[in-house]
């Protein structure tokens, strides 16, 4: 990672990790289906988790665009958000990205989406999250290490 670089450096566009993702587990449930339970009982959840996840994605979309920043962390943060979502976790964009996963992993119910998520969380974190706040904290300083202690980072 390039330290000068106006951007985090981020891996891989977050939605494309978890697309990536998402493929890898269909594939193996065709492969080896592996389902979590009844279609029924698990459908709905899959349902009111994927909804949650949309909204929170768009809540925190919005959020950043009104706050005048990019949304894309390949591109220059311009401004610390702190507003909307922002309030309660330093990362709802994937907070909800998740949630939309594992409403689809119980939606095409199966376990495989479960176990992929594990090593996509490793890699977001690592990937993706530790070196936005390394670039946030170069960015911002203080004004983010003040934010960053006083806001969790997940939930």
């Amino acid at each position: 990672m390039n330290s000068t670089a106006d951007n985090p450096g981020v891996i891989a566009i977050p939605p494309l990790l978890y697309l990536g993702a998402f493929i890898v587990f269909l594939i193996l449930q065709w492969l080896w289906p592996m389902p979590i339970g009844r279609r029924s009982v698990v459908l709905w959840p899959g349902l009111v988790l994927s909804g949650l996840g949309v909204g929170l994605a768009i809540w925190g979309r919005r959020t950043m665009i009104a706050a005048g920043t990019n949304v894309r962390p390949t591109l220059p943060a311009k401004v610390l958000v702190a507003s909307g979502p922002f309030r309660y976790s330093r990362n709802p964009l994937y907070i909800a990205l998740t949630l939309l996963y594992v409403g689809l992993t119980m939606i095409v119910d199966t376990w495989w989406g479960l176990i992929v998520l594990v090593p996509l969380l490793a890699v977001m974190h690592v990937g993706v999250v530790l070196r936005e706040e390394r670039y946030l904290a170069r960015k911002f300083g203080e004004s983010y290490e003040q934010y960053r202690s006083t806001v969790r980072r997940y939930v």
